[in-house]
């Protein structure tokens, strides 16, 4: 094997070749800044509206889910007392009837607060469930609820 051997102009040519100028490296960085300045205002209020979506989707789906489990081997629904809490473990008489858990871990709603159960409902015959949405208090216009 024979080891080739450069003069100092070839191996100062060989070493500029190898790697990115600055301007190149600034050039970069610039695409990606304008990049990120077009799609960043497309996704600023989509967190927001993605949390919305989470909480209807477990009070809608999940949360009922389970709460429609827990009917059809207990023959009802829990007691606003019992609350969500009786779909992770039962301590009930007739824990024999009882099939669970029904759900893996206690649900939260995506800003972190539990969800608010209430059986029988005021506005559903069975149950309300709902959650009091991004700003925290009850009975507004943000609240997730599963009877509108």
């Amino acid at each position: 094997m024979k080891i080739k051997r450069f003069g100092k102009r070839e191996s100062k040519k060989l070493v500029m070749e190898k790697g990115f100028t600055l301007i190149e490296l600034m050039l970069v960085v610039i695409i990606i800044g304008v990049l990120v300045a077009m799609v960043m205002p497309r996704l600023a209020g989509r967190s927001e509206q993605a949390r919305i979506v989470a909480a209807k989707a477990d009070i809608e789906a999940n949360i009922a889910t389970a709460l429609d489990l827990f009917e059809l081997y207990m023959g009802r629904y829990p007691t606003t007392e019992e609350g969500l809490k009786v779909l992770r473990e039962y301590s009930g008489a007739d824990k024999e009837r009882w099939k669970g858990p029904y759900l893996k871990k206690m649900p939260k709603d995506p800003w972190g607060r539990e969800y608010k159960y209430k059986s029988p409902g005021s506005h559903n015959n069975d149950y309300d469930l709902y959650s009091l949405g991004p700003n925290g208090a009850e009975g507004d216009d943000d609240d997730i609820k599963n009877w509108e």
